[in-house]
């Protein structure tokens, strides 16, 4: 899915079923929650931590998905174009990293 249909299907579910957005900072302590869930599965299957049993079963690609939805809530009652600001953001990286990261002798030996 494209990032403006991605906006624009959220912001039709939300008229459908969710009647109307949450406001902005509940929307933010949302994507917090969200990102810490999706954290909590990181950590556990990628890093040091162990599942708890009834951990098992959490999926990742779930989480990630909720973080998408309500980061693109966020960006619909605000005003953002996420294309538009993806693509400023990565113009910005280039212009400011072009040779960074191939300099960095830390991953780049």
């Amino acid at each position: 899915m494209e990032i403006a249909t991605l906006q624009k299907t959220v912001d039709e579910w939300i008229k459908a079923y969710g009647v109307r957005y949450f406001n902005e900072l509940t929307n933010y302590a949302l994507l917090v929650e969200e990102v810490g869930e999706m954290g909590r599965i990181i950590a556990r299957k990628y890093g040091e931590q162990s599942f708890k049993n009834k951990e098992e079963d959490y999926n990742l690609a779930d989480e990630m998905a909720d973080v998408m939805f309500v980061l693109t809530c966020i960006a619909n009652q605000t005003g953002i174009d996420l294309n538009e600001a993806i693509q400023n953001n990565l113009d910005k990286k280039t212009k400011r990293d072009h040779s960074r990261h191939f300099e960095n002798k830390k991953i780049n030996p």
